[in-house]
């Protein structure tokens, strides 16, 4: 257990002290555990009724655990109030009303409390999980212990609990997570890249930057930020941090062959600056570059039928990170794109990509959104179903040419996530011949 961990419990600096968790998902549940380990008395309010004690796992029995809307009752006697990732406090003024903002923190600022490694964390609108998950494994091929969780795998809360202490911290981390943070400050922060997204979520632009941005404040001399030079007039007119401040961009010093297109080579540049701050060396850095595999549904070659390419980017959820992937390929692109709209601007994205695309095949969801502005620049046809849309591709599709899914949007219209919309997609083009 961690020794800071050991030393609230010894101090009882949390002992029976009113503690309330929102949401019962991993991140959740993790702080709920780590609070009751500390002595909490521990509330777990979830708004869905299908949240049962059996939800809880090894906690049942041990929290309260209230389902269905939100009151203020619910939150009066808190002491501390735990909001995970995805839970918007700004849609939930009428219940916290009268509570101080002091008492209400981020699982990733509660869980950062306990850390004593120094942590390299990771921000952006695109290309995150990538780019965390190529740095992780730079420490990995350096012998370099690392814990990589936050916004993917292991929440931080359960870090502390059950893993052995690491040398660096790696996190990926979102604008849900830093929203309702004060304290957590990395020792390296990377800003990737921004662009709309999570308007569903955020107020506006600015909310969804300044969320972002939270995670540089509390920075100083001996920290370092590093973000993408795009980002230069995003902040230039704002004093957010007191952190030594770096920009980078893409460039052509490790050979990446998994890793194509300019918005990679950023990535990839990114996480050397990153890692050499932790004692890795350049020739460490490019074995482990060179022989990356990127995670699945991220502009991911599935098969080549009939001269044609199949690739899967059911990660892309922005039209930032489509044109990306689209800007991947030196061959005609037929593009993929629906589901659930997160905002952005589609005329001005329709204009980024017209050199490159052939043909825009929509399916299931945002079909009034897409298909007036891209109509204007390219042929463009519905499907109900993703299924639907590939075999029409297939039919029409010419030698050499890329179907590519990057659908520029979430896929809770009919998905559970991203990894079963892609994988949906792989299995379709398994049927083809």
């Amino acid at each position: 257990m961690n020794r800071i961990v050991r030393s609230f419990i010894d101090q009882k600096i949390l002992s029976d002290k009113q503690s309330v968790v929102v949401g019962v998902g991993k991140s959740g549940l993790a702080a709920a555990r780590l609070l009751e380990v500390l002595g909490a008395k521990v509330r777990v309010v979830d708004r869905s009724e299908d949240v049962t004690e059996d939800s809880l796992g090894a906690l049942a029995g041990k929290v309260e655990l209230i389902t269905g809307p939100h009151k203020k009752e619910h939150f009066a006697d808190a002491d501390i109030i735990v909001m995970s990732p995805g839970v918007p406090v700004n849609k939930m003024t009428d219940v916290l009303d009268g509570i101080s903002p002091r008492k209400i923190v981020a699982e990733l600022e509660f869980a950062s409390w306990f850390i004593e490694a120094p942590v390299l964390a990771i921000t952006g609108t695109n290309g995150k999980t990538t780019t965390t998950t190529l740095i992780s494994e730079i420490f990995e091929h350096a012998g370099i212990p690392a814990f990589t969780g936050g916004n993917i795998g292991v929440p931080l809360c359960e870090y502390l609990l059950d893993m052995e202490p690491a040398r660096v911290i790696v996190l990926e981390v979102s604008s849900f997570q830093l929203q309702n943070c004060r304290l957590f400050k990395p020792r390296v922060g990377l800003f990737l890249n921004f662009a709309a997204n999570h308007l569903d979520y955020h107020e506006d632009m600015q909310e969804y930057l300044d969320a972002k941005l939270l995670m540089f404040n509390r920075m100083t001399g001996e920290d370092t930020a590093l973000l993408h030079e795009s980002l230069r007039d995003v902040v230039t007119d704002t004093a957010f941090t007191n952190g030594h401040v770096e920009w980078f961009g893409p460039t052509d010093r490790f050979d990446a062959p998994n890793l194509p297109g300019e918005h990679n080579r950023s990535n990839v540049e990114a996480a050397w600056q990153a890692v050499s701050r932790f004692g890795v060396t350049k020739k460490q850095a490019a074995e482990a570059i060179k022989n990356f595999t990127p995670l699945s549904h991220r502009i991911e070659p599935v098969a080549e039928v009939n001269g044609v390419l199949y690739v899967d980017d059911s990660k892309a959820t922005t039209l930032d990170a489509v044109e990306a992937a689209v800007k991947s390929f030196d061959r005609p692109v037929r593009l993929l794109m629906g589901g659930v709209w997160k905002g952005g601007d589609v005329e001005a994205f329709a204009q980024t990509i017209k050199d490159s695309v052939v043909h825009v095949g929509l399916f299931g969801g945002s079909r009034e959104v897409f298909e007036g502005p891209l109509g204007k620049e390219f042929s463009v046809t519905w499907d109900e179903t993703l299924e639907a849309a590939i075999n029409r591709q297939a039919k029409d599709a010419k030698d050499g040419d890329v179907v590519l899914l990057s659908p520029a949007t979430s896929s809770f219209d009919q998905y559970t996530g991203y990894n079963e919309r892609g994988d949906d997609f792989k299995r379709a083009v398994g049927t083809l011949s």
